[in-house]
C-alpha cells in the first residue's frame, strides 16, 4: 500500500499487546513497528525515529498516556504525528481526544480494526503530509517564470482538489457513501456561498475545504458507524466525536487555508442555529459562516440520498422536512437563498449522481 516504508510506534507496558500488535503488521512489508513498554522509553525513542503513527496506551506507569500526549504535541517536530489512543474507558478516550489523539480503539481490541484504524491513519498523513509538501513547492515555484508558475498552480490546485475529496472519501467509503457526494457537497456549498455574497476567494476556499466535513468520521468504529437502525444514546456520543476527531486531523500551520477552513468545517457543521448543536452548542453568528453553508448542503444531500437506515427522501420530502427547521437548524437567510435557487441545486445533484 505504501511504496515507502512507514513507521509505528506502539507504546504499552503490557508485553503480550506489544506482541500482538506486532504480529498483526508481521505481513506488512512497509510497515515497521518499533514498540516501548512505558511514555519515557516511548520518548526516548522519538529522539532518533520519527514515526508515522503513534499506537498510545492511556494507563502506563512512570508516564500515562495523556502526559505522552502533551509532550508530543508540545513539540512541532512530533505535534504532527497522528495518535490512535488504547483504552477501555469512555472518559480517557474523549480526555485523549481533547488533548490532541487523531483515534481511538477500545480495549481488548479486535485485531482487524486496530490494523484498519492504523492504515487509515497513515493514509491521512500521507495525504496531509503530500499536501504540504506540494505547497512548498508552490513557494519556490514563485521564483521561477510567471506562465510555469501560471501552470504550476492550475495543475496543483486541480491536485489539492482530487487529494481532498480523496481525503474526504476515505471516511466516506467506510460510511458506504460514494465520491459524488463529496463532490456534490462541494459543489452545493461553492454555489450557496457565492448566492450569499461570500468574495470570490472564500468561495473557492469552501469548494476546497467542504469535501473534509466528515473526515473525522474514520476514527467511529463501524459498528456504529453503519449501524442499520437508530443509534443509543451512548452510540450516539461517540458518533458526535467525529467533529473532534476530524478537527485533529486538520489541525495544522495557518498557512495551509484549505485545511484551516476544512477544520472549521469539520469541527462545527454539525451546530445548530438555536445552539442545539455539537460539539460546543454555538448559535447563531457564533457559527462560522462555512460550516453554516455546509449544515445546508450537507443536510439536503443526506436527505436525499439512500442511507444504510433508510431509503432516500424525495426532494420534496426533505425539502418540507427543512423548512419545519429554519431558525432552529439552519441559518434562516441561508435557507432562503437556498430555497429561492433550489432549481441550480438541482442541476448540480444531476451533474453528480451516485
Amino acid at each position: 500500500m505504501f511504496e515507502e516504508v512507514s513507521k509505528i510506534l506502539v507504546v504499552d507496558d503490557e508485553s503480550i499487546n506489544l506482541e500482538l500488535i506486532s504480529a498483526i503488521f508481521v505481513d506488512s512489508p512497509n510497515i515497521k513497528v518499533l514498540t516501548a513498554k512505558d511514555g519515557l522509553e516511548a520518548i526516548e525513542i522519538l529522539k532518533t525515529h520519527t514515526p508515522d503513527v503513534i499506537v498510545l496506551d492511556i494507563r502506563m506507569p512512570r508516564m500515562n498516556g495523556i502526559e505522552v500526549l502533551n509532550v508530543l504535541k508540545s513539540d512541532p517536530h512530533t505535534s504532527h504525528i497522528p495518535v490512535v489512543v488504547l483504552s477501555g474507558d469512555d472518559k480517557e478516550r474523549k480526555n485523549a481526544l481533547k488533548n490532541g489523539a487523531n483515534d481511538f480503539i477500545p480495549k481488548p481490541f479486535d485485531a482487524e480494526e486496530l490494523k484498519l484504524r492504523v492504515i487509515n491513519n497513515l493514509q491521512v498523513k500521507k495525504y496531509h503530509d503530500l499536501i504540504k509538501n506540494i505547497n512548498d513547492v508552490l513557494q519556490k515555484e514563485v521564483m521561477k517564470k510567471t506562465k510555469e508558475l501560471r501552470e504550476a498552480l492550475e495543475l496543483a490546485r486541480e491536485a489539492e482538489y482530487e487529494m481532498v475529496v480523496k481525503l474526504g472519501m476515505i471516511s466516506e467509503f467506510r460510511d458506504e457513501e460514494t465520491g459524488q457526494h463529496i463532490r456534490r457537497i462541494s459543489y452545493y456549498s461553492k454555489l450557496l456561498a457565492h448566492l450569499a455574497g461570500l468574495p470570490e476567494s472564500e468561495q473557492s476556499v469552501i469548494f476546497y475545504a467542504s469535501p473534509l466535513h466528515d473526515v473525522g468520521k474514520v476514527g467511529i468504529p463501524d459498528n456504529i458507524l453503519r449501524k442499520p437502525g437508530p443509534l443509543t444514546h451512548e452510540e450516539f456520543e461517540v458518533m458526535k466525536l467525529h467533529t473532534i476527531i476530524g478537527a485533529k486531523i486538520l489541525d495544522t500551520d495557518p498557512r495551509f487555508i484549505t485545511l484551516q477552513a476544512g477544520k472549521i468545517i469539520a469541527e462545527q457543521h454539525h451546530e445548530k442555529w438555536d445552539g442545539s448543536g455539537y460539539p460546543y452548542g454555538l448559535k447563531k453568528e457564533e457559527i462560522h459562516i462555512y460550516a453554516r453553508v455546509v449544515a445546508v448542503c450537507d443536510v439536503f444531500d443526506a436527505m436525499t440520498s439512500d442511507r444504510v437506515y433508510r431509503p432516500a427522501f424525495t426532494v420534496d420530502q426533505a425539502i418540507d422536512i427543512m423548512k419545519k427547521n429554519i431558525g432552529t437548524h439552519f441559518d434562516p437567510n441561508l435557507f432562503d437563498i437556498f430555497i429561492s435557487n433550489l432549481d441550480e441545486f438541482l442541476k448540480i445533484k444531476e451533474t453528480f449522481k451516485d
